[in-house]
């Protein structure tokens, strides 16, 4: 995987209660891929992961949401856990930020309860997705069309459901971004 993305620059959006593995496992594989793997996060200093039933480890912060632009990165991954996207889509400008990545085309990648910022920043509607299997219902309420798969991927934006599935999720989101942008209606 080494070298495939040279040159590339990944956004990682998260806060405290991120899935430990769903943020952690996409960055290492991104980077070992070349990519540059910024988290960015409307904390400053550290946040920290869930692992499973407890607090986990805390990650660096690379950014500051308030900091963080489209134009700089080739593509961003939304990280699941329960708390962290549910706290991230109560955030005007984290929502703002997905919406405007992927109105720009650029690869969107969500796994688990991730998909939450997918709905609340209104592209979820006519598109086919998958997610964690408790927030089916708001997924398909906003009007997507559900699958239960690994990862399912539709004019670039790529979702996966659990944990389990993170070699297939980290895979797609390589291949994504080495395609570049996609043709895309505006949210």
């Amino acid at each position: 995987m080494a070298g495939k993305l040279d040159g590339k620059r990944i956004l990682i959006l998260a806060t405290n209660g991120f899935e430990q593995s769903e943020l952690e496992v996409p960055r290492d594989k991104l980077k070992e891929a070349g990519a540059k793997v910024d988290v960015v996060s409307p904390e400053k200093g550290e946040i920290k992961g869930w692992d499973k039933k407890d607090w986990g480890r805390a990650v660096k912060v690379d950014k500051a949401l308030a900091e963080a632009k489209v134009d700089d990165y080739d593509a961003i991954v939304l990280p699941g856990g329960q708390m962290n996207p549910d706290t991230l889509r109560a955030e005007p400008m984290a929502v703002k930020l997905v919406k405007d990545f992927y109105n720009s085309g650029k690869p969107v990648a969500a796994i688990c309860h991730g998909p939450w910022l997918l709905i609340e920043a209104g592209i979820a509607k006519g598109l086919k997705m998958t997610s964690y299997k408790s927030i089916k219902t708001d997924v398909v309420n906003a009007g997507a069309h559900w699958e239960d798969a690994a990862v399912v991927t539709d004019k670039g934006l790529v979702t996966s459901r659990n944990p389990g599935d993170l070699d297939a999720f980290c895979a797609k989101i390589i291949e994504e971004v080495r395609e570049g942008k996609h043709e895309r209606r505006a949210a």
